[in-house]
């Protein structure tokens, strides 16, 4: 099992990782193509998602794999779950159905990660 969570830590921290990256350092106009909600938002809260996601895919691996304050990993997961849970909220409210699925997808790896790093499977 806990080769199985290592591998949806994996792919959380890649996907987060690349989408914090690309949020937190691109401009709106640069995103809009692949990410059309940033033009719902002001360019300090694309950035703030930005880095959280990034901060969170590092969360979901460093410290557990470190072995320094782990209990930040199950957090970092549950954190990232929150916010699939809010993308999700956003992109129903905008009837755009098909990338609900991907946050329920990425959201409930999360929810995995966070269950079983908290109890310790």
């Amino acid at each position: 099992m806990n080769i199985a969570i290592w591998i949806f830590q994996g792919i959380l921290a890649a996907m987060f990782g690349m989408a914090g990256v690309m949020k937190s350092t691109q401009s709106k106009e640069k995103l809009a193509p692949q990410v059309p909600w940033v033009k719902d938002f002001s360019l300090g809260v694309v950035k703030l998602i930005g880095v959280s996601e990034l901060l969170g895919a590092l969360g979901l691996v460093l410290p557990w794999a470190m072995g320094i304050v782990p209990v930040l990993t199950p957090i970092a997961a549950a954190s990232l779950a929150l916010v699939m849970v809010l993308a999700a909220i956003y992109h129903f409210t905008k009837a755009e159905y098909k990338e609900i699925g991907f946050n329920v997808v990425l959201g409930g790896l999360a929810v995995a990660v966070a269950y079983f790093r908290f109890t310790g499977v």
